[in-house]
């Protein structure tokens, strides 16, 4: 069964099944880590200063963690299950940079539909040219039909 990737429908809770995946992909660029600071008021300069990120482990500026995870965030509200849908949970872990250029694929799978409690329950995988990096798991309640 292909990803979904297309914005704007909502997916409810009695279409969806487990296997049923969406992405998003989206480059990271520099302007783009500079819109996420200033919208979340971490202003590393891990993030926004080359010479001091040369000075670190990295060798160089990475991305804000959590500008990737957001990604995820854009498929719970827009692609799958879409408008509608209440993000109730997530975990994260980041296992590898990201940088200025990367190309950023982030995907959730169903794994697991609690029909009775209107909830469910996706893998969450972020990839960069097919390597990780973040993995986790996140709780969605989408929209019932006539409710």
């Amino acid at each position: 069964m292909p990803a979904i990737t297309e914005k704007g429908t909502t997916y409810y809770l009695e279409d969806i099944s487990v296997g049923m995946a969406a992405e998003y992909t989206r480059e990271v660029t520099g302007d783009l880590i500079q819109s996420f600071a200033d919208a979340s008021g971490d202003d590393n300069p891990l993030h926004l200063d080359e010479d001091y990120a040369k000075t670190t482990m990295f060798k160089g500026r990475i991305a804000h963690g959590m500008l990737s995870g957001s990604f995820l965030s854009t498929i719970f509200g827009t692609i799958f299950p879409g408008p509608g849908g209440i993000y109730l949970g997530q975990n994260l872990k980041f296992v590898a940079p990201v940088r200025i250029g990367d190309v950023v694929t982030a995907r959730a799978e169903v794994d697991e539909v609690l029909a009775d409690k209107g909830r469910v329950h996706f893998t969450c995988t972020c990839t960069v040219g097919g390597k990780n990096v973040i993995v986790g798991d996140a709780w969605i309640m989408p929209p019932r039909r006539g409710k």
